[in-house]
């Protein structure tokens, strides 16, 4: 009986493995997740939108080095409390003073015996609370003397939010179909310049929507270049040569922008960066090269997609896809 489970039991996780194996290949040969640059923001998550309302995770893969500290090493550790009454200097010479009455005591010395300590022990008690009062006045205050400083540079902080507030909703005003309003601008640590969008820029990225998503699916490296970013076509170029070693093609077609909205805007040094929600219908078919039948998609109905785009300019020059997350 156990030697039937057993064979049973390692047929089944054979099985399991197998169809896992396929299932991970068959995921790797779709385009697909979060890689690109943000400049500074390559790693920190973009605002919320209409477009895509959920929490978007930051870019997955890029070539720009993550130089930024753990968020959650800055932040205080909910673990650690403040010393107290028995710990640090104080808590160690007392560990040391009880010591030594308890040896003294079993000795028949030290302390002059267990009444002796008692006294010791309250006279070490009734010191240790006078210091420990005197230290949480002086604290007190110097936390009172600096509090009106803190309360201007309070405000001077919810001045700027205000201010990158009304630039973020002046940038994000522009209307055309399919574009709406985002939902603020980056992070409160950000040194960055916010910047304003024009017509023109919002144009600039519905058509590059579209421009890329054909030059994939025609497999044009030279329409790439001019659309993308370096580091954008090593990784699209990157995924196009995969599919072909499969024997593979991947058509993208009949792209139409249904919603899209401004996520943030801004500027570091020469460079401007702006990251756009987008909600997309596209005829996205895996083909076979050899025989042309379609292995996965369906080419008579079109799939909706919503991404967030980061697009990038140099002194004013063209703008190029820099960044594709998933929503």
């Amino acid at each position: 009986m156990m030697s039937r489970t057993s064979r049973f039991a390692a047929l089944f996780a054979g099985l399991f493995l197998a169809f896992s194996m396929v299932a991970i290949d068959h995921a790797e040969a779709r385009r697909g997740g979060s890689f690109g640059s943000r400049g500074t923001r390559t790693f920190q998550s973009a605002p919320p939108t209409r477009t895509a309302p959920a929490p978007t995770a930051p870019v997955e893969r890029s070539m720009t080095p993550n130089t930024g500290v753990n968020s959650a090493a800055r932040q205080p550790q909910a673990g650690l409390q403040r010393p107290g009454f028995m710990s640090g200097f104080g808590g160690t010479m007392m560990r040391g003073l009880l010591i030594g009455g308890l040896i003294g005591l079993l000795l028949g010395q030290g302390f002059g015996g267990l009444a002796g300590m008692f006294g010791f022990l309250l006279q070490a008690l009734l010191i240790g609370g006078t210091i420990m009062l005197a230290i949480r006045f002086f604290r007190s205050q110097s936390a009172q003397g600096p509090a009106p400083a803190l309360a201007g540079a309070g405000n001077a902080q919810a001045s700027r939010f205000e201010n990158r507030a009304a630039a973020q909703q002046q940038a994000s005003s522009f209307a055309i179909p399919g574009f709406g309003g985002g939902s603020g601008g980056g992070s409160p640590a950000d040194v960055s310049e916010e910047i304003t969008l024009a017509q023109s820029d919002l144009d600039a990225f519905q058509k590059l929507l579209t421009d890329v998503q054909e030059a994939f699916g025609r497999e044009d490296h030279a329409a790439l270049r001019r659309a993308t970013t370096p580091e954008m076509v090593s990784y699209l170029s990157e995924e196009l040569a995969d599919n072909a070693q499969k024997g593979l093609r991947n058509e993208v077609s009949d792209i139409t922008l249904l919603q899209a909205d401004i996520a943030e805007s801004w500027r570091e040094d020469d460079r401007d960066y702006a990251t756009a929600a987008l909600r997309y219908e596209s005829r996205d078919v895996m083909r076979e090269r050899a025989s042309g039948k379609v292995v996965e998609g369906d080419e008579n109905h079109p799939t909706e997609t919503t991404e967030l785009w980061t697009f990038t300019r140099q002194n004013g020059s063209n703008w190029k896809l820099s960044a594709i997350q998933q929503a």
